[in-house]
């Protein structure tokens, strides 16, 4: 699980995408989804920059759904068992970060939050060191989720 989550914070400094660079280590561990499921991640962080759930939690979101989701309409124990895991993870990541909401992340790990719909703080953001300081949250988001895949599938 510790190159799991330093592979995540990795490919958010390579994407800059907490969404997808969550995504892509989990794809990558667990053998999940394709290119056009990190491609759907793209406008995730945030929830587009508007500062609202964590793209890391997106990320890793969409990860149980391609581990445990359903095919099909009637499989409702998949969506007991999908729902379930990503409450889990919710919980243990707002033990560590306080939230699951974007704006609250970076508020705790940067003593402030940023605008990020808008250009002259994505600069400002990106200054105060949001590719390095932002790995946090995006190893813990891939972690807890790689924990979750795991206990699921035995």
């Amino acid at each position: 699980m510790k190159q799991l989550e330093q592979k995540a914070g990795d490919y958010e400094e390579l994407f800059a995408s907490c969404a997808q660079g969550t995504l892509l280590a989990l794809q990558e561990q667990f053998g999940l989804g394709d290119s056009k499921t990190l491609k759907a991640a793209t406008a995730m962080p945030g929830i587009a920059h508007r500062g609202e759930t964590c793209g890391a939690i997106i990320g890793a979101i969409m990860a149980l759904g391609l581990a445990f989701g359903r095919e099909k309409p009637e499989d409702i124990a998949a969506v007991h068992r999908t729902t379930s895991a990503a409450r889990k993870l919710c919980k243990q990541f707002e033990e560590e970060f306080g939230s699951c909401n974007c704006r609250d992340v970076q508020h705790h790990i940067f003593g402030k939050s940023y605008n990020l719909a808008g250009l002259n703080e994505q600069i400002e953001f990106a200054k105060a060191g949001a590719a390095k300081k932002c790995r946090a949250p995006v190893g813990k988001a891939a972690r807890i989720a790689g924990e979750l895949i795991l206990d699921g599938l035995k």
